[in-house]
């Protein structure tokens, strides 16, 4: 199987099935005499956790990481750094009853029909388990972007919509991000937030959710103009996590209804003598490079396939059925999407860094 790993110069391989022993990773690339330890990696590791509140699937998993290579004395070697987390919490016998049947929604007739071969417990290779290497090698990536970009990368991710129920962009805190099992940065949206999953979940189904990324402190000259645009590294690495169907960068869609004044993000020069944007709707990239403003990313995450509701399909065998997805499942997939889209951010931002020094040396 190709298609395992990301990243150029800052780059990360993932191994590992959902129900298997244990999932992992190596990433390459990272500078050496960086101080790393499980201890830089773990916080973001429990913000992605499954079984935090009722809000999302109830398996059990700690996720504690270790580190196996790349690493001595409490500082990083420049050699590849091996990640392991074990898996815990497996429940394969959730899945024995629809080892043969497709699942609406799911990889599950695709992975079959281009393998010959599908692992059902849990989606397997292509189940959403996999994210938590991600959010392991983006941690890594924002000690890179701390250790080389003066002040560093401030990265933050939040949920602004779930299912048709949008947050108001007036009430906008992100102090509230952490208050709330959403990630939701309005308290009132969040506080909805809650009945309506709950009630979506009694019902055996599922919601889909709208995740925001900001970037701050991401300096200008990152990306290049034609193939390597940071913009479409940003859009790839999005569209690679589980359940996302669409990547908007700065005002994204809505551009396409402003006039070309409204759209174009005036400048002028500021008193220390850089230059100022007046607004933002290039989320931070012109031309495929960065700008020096915040870069911002949204993507829209499909409701969990996985639902107690009966479906039609079909079986391996071709045969016409129904099925009914038992277990542990997220009721709104995009919640613990929100950390593993920071991870994402991370990871893009902290390899065209290291491209563009390559490339420009660390003073362009």
């Amino acid at each position: 199987m190709s298609g395992n790993g990301f990243g150029h110069l800052f780059r990360f391989t993932t191994w590992g099935e959902s129900h298997g022993p244990a999932i992992g990773c190596v990433v390459e690339g990272v500078p050496p005499r960086l101080a790393l330890s499980e201890a830089d990696i773990q916080p973001y590791l429990d913000k992605r956790r499954p079984g935090q509140s009722r809000f999302t699937t109830q398996r059990r998993e700690p996720d504690a990481v270790k580190i196996m290579s790349g690493v001595y004395d409490g500082q990083t070697t420049g050699a590849p750094i091996g990640l392991v987390i074990d898996n815990v919490d497996t429940r394969s016998k959730d899945y024995s009853e629809i080892a043969h049947k497709f699942r609406p929604g799911h990889a599950d007739v695709t992975y079959w029909q281009k393998y010959g071969i599908r692992d059902p417990r849990g989606g397997g290779r292509s189940s959403a388990r996999e994210t938590a290497m991600r959010v392991a090698a983006g941690a890594i990536a924002r000690k890179v972007l701390d250790a080389l970009v003066p002040g560093g990368v401030r990265i933050r991710g939040a949920l602004v919509q779930m299912g048709t129920h949008a947050i108001d962009r007036a009430r906008w805190d992100w102090a509230e991000v952490g208050n709330n099992p959403f990630f939701c940065p309005d308290a009132e949206a969040a506080a909805r937030f809650g009945p309506i999953l709950d009630e979506v979940r009694k019902a055996g189904s599922s919601l889909g959710a709208v995740v925001e990324l900001v970037a701050e402190g991401v300096p200008a000259g990152l990306g290049a103009p034609v193939y390597d645009k940071l913009d479409a590294d940003l859009a790839k690495a999005m569209m690679s996590i589980n359940a996302v169907k669409g990547v908007e960068i700065g005002a994204g869609m809505g551009a396409a209804s402003l006039r070309g004044e409204e759209n174009a993000d005036e400048m002028r020069m500021g008193k220390d003598g850089k230059i100022t944007f007046l607004s933002n709707n290039a989320g931070g990239i012109l031309g495929g490079i960065s700008s020096g403003q915040d870069v911002v990313v949204r993507f829209a995450v499909k409701p969990t396939s996985s639902i107690l509701i009966p479906r039609r399909t079909v079986t391996d065998a071709g045969e016409d059925t129904e099925i009914t997805t038992k277990g542990r499942h997220d009721p709104c997939v995009g919640i613990r999407a929100v950390p593993v889209g920071e991870a994402m951010l991370a990871v893009v931002l902290a390899d065209h860094l290291l491209r563009h020094r390559a490339q420009c040396g660390s003073g362009s």
